[in-house]
């Protein structure tokens, strides 16, 4: 139950996340606002582990972190470019079903079969990120694109080794923290790097701070709880609920942005509801 919980609050942090990065992108570039989350985000870290010090994890579950910083920010940086080249409409279900799909076939594999109940809610939490991420496209998924979505397959890929990466590196007795500051360490310097590449401004204006600091806030938190996760229950329920994410989102904005739910994307929650019901049979 504890997973569940830590599972379900990871997907609403994440959602969060994506919903003030998603506001902060629209007077800030999209790399830039994954290099400010993450260079933030390890200074907030780094404050917090100096007032409240813990143990530093062993070197394995060090480099397994920073692994997953880069799998995380080199994926998020695949997938805002794959948007830019026109995919946006089918980048985002196709990279989120990659990302949910990849750890439920590894974590079977290495935690034996679910509960047949659970298993069924796995098909159901596939079926939520698919129509919830879709939105009101009206481009019909054919097997004649795939050579299109190379780019949102790769960053779904990523995402999904990001979760397993995570798996390898918790253990009952590491700190969270100090594998994130090592996940987001690593994250920094890759986007720096990009953003330095793409020769564009350090500049931030100050009416985005508030929204890429809480961007920054809600992704750190999303990890930590997907960490908690991890380390009270299964990679593959973990990973699965973590990536119900994109349902937070479209809440959100229909809320505050007062954008319209589609058909689909309410199709999409109530599936993603039952999803959690049968986990926790």
């Amino acid at each position: 139950m504890f997973s569940m919980l830590y599972g379900i609050a990871s997907a609403l942090s994440w959602g969060i996340a994506d919903f003030a990065g998603g506001l902060a992108s629209r007077k800030l570039s999209l790399y830039l606002v994954v290099f400010y989350g993450n260079i933030v985000g390890l200074l907030a870290l780094v404050i917090a582990v100096a007032l409240y010090p813990e143990v530093i994890p062993e070197p394995k579950s060090i480099m397994f972190a920073g692994l997953a910083g880069l799998l995380s920010s080199g994926s998020l940086l695949v997938l805002f470019y794959s948007m830019t080249c026109g995919q946006m409409s089918i980048a985002a279900p196709v990279s989120a079903l990659f990302a949910a799909v990849i750890p439920i076939v590894v974590g079977i594999f290495l935690q034996g079969l679910p509960s047949s109940m659970q298993f069924v809610g796995f098909a159901f939490a596939l079926i939520a990120v698919w129509f919830i991420s879709l939105g009101d496209s009206q481009q019909p998924f054919r097997i004649d694109r795939l050579s299109s979505l190379r780019l949102p397959v790769l960053a779904g890929i990523g995402f999904g080794c990001y979760f397993i990466a995570m798996h390898y590196a918790i253990s009952d007795s590491t700190s969270a923290i100090w594998l994130i500051i090592a996940a987001y360490t690593t994250g920094t310097l890759m986007t720096f790097v990009f953003v330095k590449i793409r020769r564009e401004t350090f500049v931030v204006q100050r009416n985005t701070l508030g929204v890429v600091l809480l961007h920054v806030a809600f992704n750190v938190g999303g990890n930590f709880f997907f960490l908690q996760a991890l380390k009270s229950g299964r990679l593959d329920i973990s990973s699965a609920l973590g990536s119900l994410y994109p349902g937070a989102t479209v809440i959100l904005a229909w809320l505050i942005l007062k954008e319209r739910i589609c058909l689909k994307q309410w199709f999409g929650i109530i599936a993603a509801l039952m999803a959690i019901m049968l986990f926790t049979m």
